[in-house]
């Protein structure tokens, strides 16, 4: 069976009722985020010059107001000190971000920051839509977020 059959296979099972093996059912997972990602980067962040952790941390920002402690930030993303600390030091090169220490290290959107996430959002909204929740019920987005808050 190809991985593509399996990965079918396994959330046939999960639509149908019958319960996927664990392990089938994290594959079936892990291709669906592999492929709505790759699909969504390619409609947005390349297009725009941005690298994928990028366009996380703009995106974050952005939702945050524009400012975070980089220890909340990388919390929210998942990542640790080392990685959060390499990737804002490119942005903050390229003039993306600002990082002060005030009580903790605050890290800001510049202008340009501003800018670039302004202008690449209307894309990442259509990508969203196209690659994942065009394909999805209303209940079905219902569902999935809440499982993904529990997780």
């Amino acid at each position: 069976m190809s991985t593509r059959e399996g990965v079918a296979s396994a959330l046939n099972e999960a639509v149908t009722g019958a319960a996927p093996e664990p392990v089938d059912f994290w594959s079936a997972f892990k291709r669906a985020h592999e492929v709505v990602r790759a699909r969504v980067i390619a409609d947005t962040a390349e297009a725009a010059g941005l690298s994928e952790p990028d366009l996380t941390i703009l995106v974050n920002l952005g939702k945050a107001g524009g400012a975070l402690r980089q220890s909340e930030l990388a919390a929210s993303l998942g990542w640790d000190r080392t990685r959060i600390s390499h990737q804002l030091t490119r942005m903050s090169t390229r003039g993306l971000v600002t990082r002060e220490r005030a009580g903790g290290v605050i890290v800001t959107l510049t202008d340009a920051g501003r800018s670039t996430i302004t202008a690449v959002h209307p894309a990442l909204d259509a990508a969203v839509r196209r690659h994942f929740t065009d394909k999805l019920s209303a209940e079905e987005i219902e569902t999935l977020a809440a499982v993904f808050s529990r997780l």
